[in-house]
């Protein structure tokens, strides 16, 4: 157990880095487009581009649904699959990689994209949500469909190539967990296409779970780390081996369903895959973090994964839906992470102070009722319509309020004067 006295030190050391980013001790020489701040670090374009995007997308997909953009824009490509698609590998894959530049610098110490190379693969990003959106069947739907799929392995690229000369080992698997949406992307086009006998919805339904892996492995890295930190008296419990097995167990589970496993074994996987997470964020006392938006959302969210597990459990036995357990985990988990760390890192990477004021806490509310609401679609319990406007709604103003607080913060330099 890692939950006192030396061991603690021990943890808190070894995970602290994980969100401090070292600035360099250069400054590039303003005048330029290139140096304006927006481009100076990996967060700052990605973060915007995705929210924004999140904040308009769903609505565009609500208003298709019910018939309402077919006149006024019939030749938008929006439905259930852009929907799925474009939350995932448009504005999730988007926030992974601001994300991971940024890190990744403190990481290694060597430099990840900034500037006219950040900008280039940012415009890759704007490029393929624009195709998916707009490129009419025939040919030009494969070059959308190559458009889209080239900005996970350019974008793990440099990412790979740092951890690899600084010999950041304990990362790699980061680039393997990028490598994977990847393959999901591919599958995913290729079944959409003909090209191979594979539904589309179960390729999406795959890299949803390899992000709730890649949450799952960082979190366990940094809630109780945030949770000491920032939540004055509070010892949250943390057992490597715990830790280890839980892991393990999400991971296991997502290759069942990937490799469609029969129900009788992914369900007890599912299962105890969800009562584990459950288990180690009661352990991190999420009771004393209700006075700390910024920590609460966090293990609210993380907690998600797990209810999305106890539903994956229940659609492998066919009691539910599968729509509930990949809503529990896109909205719920990820949108809450989402939310959680964009506001957390761009907080603490603009050179403010880690504190969430009205506005913060007014996203963490939405998103976490956007999530029950559409959950609670998903499993009939209530007016289908009413649950998914609401829902839409929640998350909507939650992402369109990130974008109109952070704007200044993303696009102005740090308070603070120094680089990043």
């Amino acid at each position: 157990m890692l939950c006192a006295g030396a061991e603690n030190g021990i943890f808190k050391d070894r995970y602290m880095n994980l969100l401090h980013i070292d600035e360099p001790l250069s400054r590039p020489a303003p005048g330029t487009f290139w140096q304006h701040p927006l481009w100076r670090l990996g967060f700052r374009p990605f973060y915007l581009a995705s929210a924004l995007f999140a904040a308009l997308a769903i609505p565009l997909w609500l208003a298709s649904l019910y018939g309402w953009t077919a006149t006024a824009l019939p030749a938008l490509r929006v439905g259930v699959l852009w929907h799925m698609h474009e939350m995932v590998f448009g504005m999730a894959s988007a926030v992974i990689v601001g994300f991971l530049y940024t890190a990744g610098r403190n990481w290694t110490g060597l430099p990840t994209p900034v500037r006219g190379r950040l900008a280039a693969l940012v415009a890759l990003w704007v490029a393929g949500r624009v195709a998916m959106l707009c490129a009419p069947a025939g040919p030009a739907a494969i070059g959308a469909a190559l458009l889209d799929w080239l900005f996970l392995p350019l974008a793990a690229w440099p990412l790979a190539n740092v951890l690899r000369k600084s010999g950041n080992r304990r990362n790699y698997f980061l680039v393997g967990l990028l490598a994977l949406m990847a393959l999901a992307n591919g599958a995913f086009h290729a079944g959409a296409a003909g090209w191979l006998p594979l539904e589309p919805v179960h390729a999406i339904e795959s890299a949803i779970l390899v992000v709730a892996v890649m949450e799952a492995a960082i979190g366990t890295r940094v809630i109780p780390m945030f949770t000491r930190n920032g939540v004055p008296g509070s010892q949250p419990a943390v057992s490597a081996p715990l830790d280890r097995a839980s892991l393990a167990l999400l991971a296991v589970t997502a290759v069942a369903w990937a490799a469609r496993a029969p129900g009788w074994l992914q369900a007890p996987l599912a299962l105890m895959a969800g009562l584990l997470v459950l288990v180690r964020v009661a352990r991190w006392q999420p009771h004393r973090t209700l006075r700390h938006a910024l920590v609460w959302i966090l293990h609210l969210s993380y907690a998600w994964i797990g209810v999305g597990m106890l539903l994956l459990a229940g659609a492998s036995a066919g009691w539910v839906g599968a729509s509930a357990a990949f809503h529990a985990l896109a909205v719920g988990a990820m949108a809450g992470l989402v939310v959680g760390m964009m506001t957390r890192t761009t907080l603490g990477h603009t050179g403010r102070m880690l504190r969430a004021g009205r506005a913060e806490t007014a996203m963490f509310v939405l998103i976490q009722l956007g999530a029950l609401a559409r959950v609670a679609a998903a499993l009939g319990m209530g007016p289908a319509t009413v649950l998914l406007v609401a829902s839409t709604v929640c998350w909507s103003v939650a992402f369109a309020l990130y974008v109109m607080v952070y704007l200044p913060y993303l696009a102005s330099a740090r308070i603070d004067g120094k680089e990043g």
